[in-house]
């Protein structure tokens, strides 16, 4: 199964605002374990930044003056995610800015139902709790210190493992685990968080199919 981690970044809280993109990053996910494929840019917003963004972000208007805007990166963005299930971590800001993007350009908007709301899994796994994204890897003991400011990629990262977690998917820490995977330098670090998933050989599968043919022979009820 594919699925695709997203956040974004922007200029600010609201589209009714005015507020555009600066920043959108995805990590994509088979059978919940990372990839290589990533996607990420930063945006011109054409607008300036608002100072309670800049203070989440650090994003200036000087550095964002030079970069695509989002029409020129859309249909990479969209070819990325295409068929695959987003993840996002309180969706609804995240698809309100994407599918306002969208809309300006008058191309078809994402759909809800594509998203899974780890935030939504968030409040019902820990009902009453915090469930921002610190709090999360910190009930996860996921380490967040890369994150002084909020960064698409870097919060990537942190919520693909904080969602192994809030599906019960997380691998058990081996250290033969942890030598099979030490070599591999392209995937993210610590891959503990991610689950394992160990793929039947050609030959364990004929000998199911034999053993399932024997067995179904059988009336065990005589």
């Amino acid at each position: 199964m594919i699925e695709v981690v997203l956040d974004t970044e922007t200029t600010g809280l609201s589209v009714k605002d005015g507020h555009r993109i600066v920043e959108i990053g995805c990590i994509e996910l088979n059978n919940q374990i990372p990839t290589l494929n990533k996607f990420h840019c930063y945006l011109n917003p054409e607008r300036k930044v608002s100072e309670k963004a800049f203070e989440i972000h650090g994003y200036t208007d000087e550095f964002l003056s030079d970069k695509k805007k989002f029409k020129e990166i859309a249909d990479d963005f969209l070819n990325f995610i295409k068929n695959k299930k987003l993840i996002i971590h309180n969706a609804e800001f995240d698809l309100g800015h994407l599918n306002n993007e969208l809309a300006i350009l008058n191309k078809e908007k994402i759909s809800r139902e594509q998203v899974i709301d780890t935030l939504e899994l968030a409040k019902d796994k820990f009902p009453g709790s915090a469930i921002n994204l610190d709090a999360l890897c910190k009930k996860f003991r996921i380490d967040n210190s890369k994150r002084a400011k909020h960064t698409a990629l870097v919060d990537c990262e942190l919520l693909s493992k904080v969602y192994i977690n809030l599906i019960d998917q997380k691998e058990p820490t081996l250290n033969l685990y942890n030598q099979e995977k030490k070599n591999n330098l392209n995937l993210i670090n610590n891959n503990l968080y991610y689950k394992k998933v160990i793929k039947p050989s050609s030959e364990e599968i004929e000998l199911h199919k034999k053993f399932l043919k024997k067995s179904l022979k059988k009336n065990y009820f005589n």
